[in-house]
């Protein structure tokens, strides 16, 4: 009997283990439950998704065809077709040559030459003396006139007065070495009399006299006016294998006769390259007169524009000219440089200094080329018929944002058709003044009915 109280007590402590492990693992046992329902939920969502949208990229969208009989958009259809049509036919086609494969990059070299006397006083002067270099490239000048400062020597004398703070009192006034950039020489430290005149001015080591206080001023060469400059150019198109050159004689004339002879003139001799001075300085609205006094840089521009679809000949130069500097009325305006020429005068060195004044001549050669090519006039022309499609666009977005006050033309225009098509009663749509019907067909007439 105890033995069975025992046992029946050893039992009930058991079964009071099991139910309170059973109440510790059901909360856990439900927050499982809860994680696996949401890790679910989201798995079914993106596979929902993924599946719809594979689904949906397998679908085929077209325009649907609706004719609007309303004539103020009708006008603007047709107005915008016409200005893309011409822009396309006149500017890309006609104005640029869409069509053509282009070759932008020609090979080109140049050679220069001044020719002319000119009596200057009792010297007469020819192209070695005026023209710098005698032979040039894409780049040469011409003297018009001249300035001298002759015996200068190794020395010390006044800075002139017009240099910032050369004007002095005393030796103070001229700290020695002092950079001065408008300066003539570097000073010594030395205050002295300014030459013949009473005031003073620091003293410099330098060529001496100085060229401001010495400088003797020849009269400009006006003769120059006639000089003539030789420009050659050869254009090589190495995409085309095509070589020209600004050179050409009529026919039953020698090339050396003629160039001997002809000046430029755009109608009767385009292949003349011999340009009067004159004519350069005319043609880049400059007065000659003014050009000798300052001097200026004249650009010759040379251009060639070739079709060739055309015969090569049918390829000419054209030339323009226009100034390059800075203009006359600005304080450092023009064009002069110096040089020197030394000699030895009683066992000491000495130079003339010489500052000339002149026009340069900087020659700019740009050229295209152009050939009718297959695969330009394809790409050129698909753009032409797709930039058409502006024009419906465009006459949508008017259609539906200004126009479609009652959603009719919006309703008609956008349809969803899947593959089980059941045939419904005709739709009716009433508007103010009529009716439109319609099975739903991929064309639709949509009158003046319609309140606008």
């Amino acid at each position: 009997m105890r033995a069975d109280t025992e046992q029946h007590q050893i039992e009930r402590k058991i079964n009071n283990v099991e139910g309170w492990r059973n109440i510790i693992q059901k909360p856990a046992r439900s927050s499982s439950v809860k994680m696996s329902e949401g890790l679910y939920t989201a798995v079914m969502g993106i596979r929902d998704f993924l599946k719809e949208y594979f689904n949906g990229f397998w679908d085929y969208e077209t325009p649907k065809m609706m004719v609007i009989k309303n004539r103020p958009l009708g006008v603007i259809y047709r107005a915008v077709q016409f200005l893309v049509i011409t822009y396309f036919i006149w500017y890309v086609f006609i104005s640029q040559k869409a069509y053509q494969q282009s070759e932008t990059h020609p090979e080109s070299s140049v050679y220069t030459l001044i020719k002319g006397k000119a009596e200057h006083g009792d010297d007469v002067l020819d192209n070695v003396e005026y023209a710098h270099p005698p032979e040039g490239v894409d780049v040469i000048s011409a003297t018009l006139r001249r300035e001298f400062t002759y015996d200068q020597r190794q020395g010390t004398c006044p800075e002139h007065f017009s240099v910032d703070n050369a004007n002095c009192t005393t030796d103070s006034d001229c700290l020695p070495g002092l950079p001065n950039f408008d300066s003539h020489g570097i000073r010594t430290g030395r205050c002295i009399q300014y030459h013949n005149h009473p005031f003073k001015t620091c003293e410099i080591k330098a060529w001496c006299p100085i060229e401001e206080y010495a400088v003797v001023r020849e009269p400009p060469l006006v003769q120059a006016i006639n000089f003539t400059v030789f420009i050659r150019n050869s254009i090589h198109f190495p995409k085309f294998k095509v070589l020209r050159v600004n050179v050409e004689s009529p026919p039953g004339m020698k090339t050396k006769k003629y160039l001997k002879r002809c000046h430029y003139h755009e109608e009767t001799a385009p292949y003349c390259p011999n340009f009067r001075l004159g004519y350069i300085a005319n043609q880049a609205r400059e007065n000659f007169t003014e050009l000798c006094r300052t001097g200026g840089v004249i650009g010759v521009f040379i251009n060639w524009d070739c079709n060739l679809d055309l015969d090569p000949s049918h390829c000419k130069p054209t030339y323009t000219f226009r100034r390059l500097d800075l203009r006359k009325d600005l304080a450092d305006s023009g064009y002069y440089y110096r040089f020197a020429k030394y000699y030895d005068k009683n066992g000491v060195e000495s130079r003339t200094l010489i500052k000339a004044y002149g026009i340069r001549l900087d020659i700019i050669v740009h050229g295209q080329a152009g050939k009718f090519s297959v695969i330009p006039t394809i790409i050129s022309t698909v753009t032409a018929l797709t930039s058409v499609g502006i024009c419906s666009i465009i006459c949508d977005w008017i259609m539906l944002t200004f126009i479609d006050k009652n959603e009719v033309y919006s309703e008609r225009k956008f349809d969803e058709v899947s593959k089980k098509v059941t045939k419904e009663p005709t739709d009716t749509i009433r508007t103010e003044f009529s009716f439109i019907s319609s099975y739903g067909s991929n064309h639709s007439d949509l009158s003046d009915g319609v309140p606008l």
